[in-house]
């Protein structure tokens, strides 16, 4: 009688563990019981564990540096400028002074060194250096010359842009000026070859492709004003 009052006892926890609820005890007044299953007392504990363990992974995630979230996005970003201006300068003023290359780093913004490498039949190939401290790079680029109608430049190197595309174009300005005023078209295309570059993609924007033809125009007022010596300006080609 003892061994089967001691397995109905044991029979009987084991039912009460698996019932939904079991009553209040009339003498022990027992709080209501849950089963212990995941999705009894357990459910709501694994929910919250689990939404903590993917907020804490999305918290992770986010952390993550900047150039890493980044790369995709800016590794493959192209961006184009162009201007058309009236200057009070003749085609062949501003043709010569875009021609002269080597005379890039006294004017052209954020250029620190420029000199040609090669000039024949109508092609030049230059290199150029460009500082964005604490980033200087220095690049090649070929350079196609049509005389006082258009100027081509390519960056093939590779090292520094994915792509850059500079061109100039020279018509003539207003009418009956035409020997003393230039239609300028300026355009430039570019994309930075690595992630680190193309954080300066903004800079290089504004600073250089917005600032370029006013920093020519200031590069023609110094040679050509009434105050500088009226004589013609030709190309420098440094080799």
């Amino acid at each position: 009688m003892a061994g089967r009052s001691s397995r109905l006892a044991v029979r009987g926890l084991v039912e009460m563990g698996s019932r939904p609820r079991c009553s209040k005890g009339a003498g022990l007044h027992l709080p209501p019981c849950r089963r212990f299953s995941s999705k009894g007392v357990l459910a709501p504990c694994i929910l919250k564990t689990c939404s903590s363990l993917a907020s804490w992974s999305a918290t992770k995630q986010q952390s993550r540096p900047f150039l890493s979230l980044a790369a995709p996005l800016l590794g493959a970003k192209r961006m184009e400028y162009a201007e058309v201006r009236q200057l009070p300068y003749s085609i062949e003023q501003i043709y010569n002074t875009v021609a002269d290359v080597g005379s890039y780093r006294l004017f052209v913004p954020w250029c620190t060194g420029s000199r040609i490498i090669s000039h024949r039949n109508g092609f030049l190939q230059a290199e150029l250096e460009v500082g964005f401290p604490p980033v200087v790079e220095r690049y090649s680029s070929d350079i196609s010359l049509v005389p006082h109608h258009q100027i081509r430049v390519v960056s093939n190197d590779g090292r520094l842009f994915q792509h850059l595309e500079t061109l100039w174009q020279f018509e003539p300005g207003r009418p009956g000026q035409q020997d003393s005023s230039c239609t300028l078209k300026f355009y430039v295309s570019f994309e930075f070859k690595s992630v680190l570059h193309s954080q300066l993609a903004n800079l290089f924007f504004d600073e250089v492709a917005k600032g370029m033809v006013s920093a020519f125009e200031q590069r023609l007022k110094k040679l050509y004003s009434p105050q500088a010596a009226v004589q013609p300006h030709k190309a420098v080609c440094c080799t």
